[in-house]
């Protein structure tokens, strides 16, 4: 015994799955059509029409591959979903699968003139009529149990064990019908007369009116219980039988009379309505099933994307201190070989080399809180300071390639609340960037401008400019973005980051063209209203 019976399975249940508004109109569409089809052929079902022998047998055909097809979807939504209620109603789609089979065989003329099995007239009959009233009185089992599962908290055999059971009887019952109407026809109440075609007994109204009967209870219950859009395509079902019925059973007294082919007709439809509903959520849902692999595919590659993103942001921004620190190492072991040893110029590059370390280690921890969550805690920071000490680590750089540097620092500059070393990390990697666009350019005129502004006594500018070659105007709206770069070697993460960090300190960053050449890169980051600096 396993538990499979739980509230949240029941709500995915086929038996439980609400109407939707537009099911419902579908369906009294449908219901509408079907009771204009039954007016149209009422007042003249007693017309007689032409013998076609060959309508039951691809009648036949058509109703078995429809209810064994219906019959398979049950079985496997009640495996998914075990439910008493759509056990029951699978079940007897199965019944009714099977039983045309030797309804089939024994119609006088689909096979042989007399019917096949030892059947007579009447054996036809009588299999029909437990067809019909076997169907109406499994879909009324269905509409009292399915309540049953919603409030059921207990445990249900094996799934295999039941589904078993339920096909070997519905196997057992059609199998033993077959036998009674057959091998003791004699001991049944005729239906017919001789002639298969002549008027039948008083004994097929009872019958049918037996029939009409339950399917009546039935739509009752359906329509008192209706929840689910099965329940509203089940009661298409029974409105389907009753318009057979009447049509079949009432108003036509022969076999192939128009009313008994429209019978035939709606018989058809009765075993069509369950099987297009499951089709349809079957196409529903693997339509969903598909739209969430495919959010589940995306979300796989943004974090794949989000993985790369941290490895390539550790790397873009390492490289710089493990560079300075690789060239002062050999430095300063060059300086230890020398003889005499000068040991002040190998303290001092020693010292930077410390300093390195621990920068490296502050963009290690900035980098995490970059891409992780923050504490909401941050100090106090002077811009100015984090202005001279950018210009201060790329001193080697700007010497070398012959760079011009002009500090426009203002004066009184409030203090901005904030991470310290995210905040270095931005402007270094500005400048950075804006000396790489002063070497790639020959010019004796190679200025960089690091300027700060206080900006209405609540915000803060800052702002570098290069006189390098510019920014191409086709990429400076998406420059920020990531991936995009305009280095050869780029990984185009690093403007990402920065605008990243600035956007988490509520300040904004943007570039635009200097001039007459360059580009100019400015911050602008909310004021704390506290001590301002000289």
């Amino acid at each position: 015994m396993v538990r499979r019976t739980t509230s949240d399975a029941i709500v995915f249940s086929l038996a439980n799955l609400p109407a939707t508004p537009r099911q419902r109109i579908l369906a009294f569409a449908v219901a509408v059509v079907l009771v204009m089809a039954f007016a149209i052929a009422a007042p003249f079902a007693t017309t007689p029409l032409p013998r076609l022998d060959a309508a039951i047998p691809i009648l036949v055909a058509i109703i078995f591959v429809n209810d064994l097809i219906t019959s398979v979807l049950l079985f496997a939504q009640y495996c998914v979903f075990p439910s008493v209620a759509i056990l029951v109603l699978a079940g007897g789609y199965l019944f009714t699968a099977l039983i045309v089979i030797p309804y089939a065989l024994t119609f006088p003329g689909a096979f042989a003139s007399a019917g096949l099995l030892g059947a007579d007239l009447q054996s036809s009959a009588w299999l029909y009529n437990f067809w019909h009233i076997g169907s109406p009185a499994v879909i009324f089992a269905y509409a009292v149990l399915k309540d049953a599962d919603r409030v059921s908290t207990g445990s249900v055999p094996s799934v295999w064990f039941a589904v078993g059971w339920t096909v070997a009887l519905a196997i057992g019952l059609v199998s033993l019908i077959t036998w009674v109407t057959t091998a003791l026809k004699q001991f049944l109440p005729p239906l017919f007369f001789a002639d298969a075609i002549q008027l039948r007994t008083v004994s097929v109204s009872y019958v049918v009116v037996i029939q009409i009967l339950v399917a009546m209870v039935t739509l009752t219950a359906l329509w008192i219980r209706r929840r689910s859009v099965l329940d509203y395509w089940l009661m298409l079902v029974i409105l389907a039988f009753v318009s057979e019925e009447l049509l079949f059973g009432l108003f036509s007294t022969t076999r192939f009379s128009l009313g008994w082919y429209a019978g035939r007709a709606f018989s058809l439809a009765t075993s069509m309505f369950v099987l297009v509903l499951l089709l349809g959520e079957i196409t529903r849902l693997y339509a969903r099933l598909a739209r969430t692999n495919m959010v589940l595919e995306r979300e796989r590659d943004n974090k794949l994307m989000n993985v790369q993103a941290v490895a390539a942001a550790i790397s873009h921004e390492i490289r710089q201190p493990l560079g300075v620190i690789a060239a002062n190492t050999e430095t300063a072991l060059i300086y230890l070989e020398q003889t005499p040893r000068d040991f002040e110029k190998t303290r001092s590059i020693l010292a930077e080399v410390v300093a390195e370390t621990e920068r490296a280690s502050q963009i290690l921890q900035g980098i995490r809180a970059v891409f992780g969550k923050s504490d909401g805690k941050g100090e106090a920071i002077d811009m100015n300071e984090v202005a001279r000490g950018a210009l201060s680590t790329f001193r080697d750089a700007l010497t070398d390639n012959e760079i011009a540097t002009r500090l426009q620092l203002a004066t009184e500059l409030p203090l901005v609340m904030g991470n310290k070393g995210q905040l270095q990390e931005v402007v270094a990697n500005l400048v950075h960037n804006a000396v790489e666009a002063l070497e790639a350019i020959k010019d004796d005129h190679r200025i960089l401008t690091v300027r700060t502004e206080n900006h209405r006594n609540d915000e803060i500018i800052l702002e570098i400019e290069d006189t390098g070659a510019g920014i191409d105007p086709g990429v400076s709206d998406k420059i920020f973005d990531a991936f995009v770069t305009t280095k050869s070697q780029g990984t185009g993460l690093g403007l990402a980051i920065c605008q990243t960090i600035i956007e988490r300190h509520n300040g904004r960053i943007s570039v635009s063209a200097a001039h007459p050449h360059g580009s100019v890169f400015r911050i602008v980051l909310p004021a704390n209203r506290g001590p301002h600096v000289a």
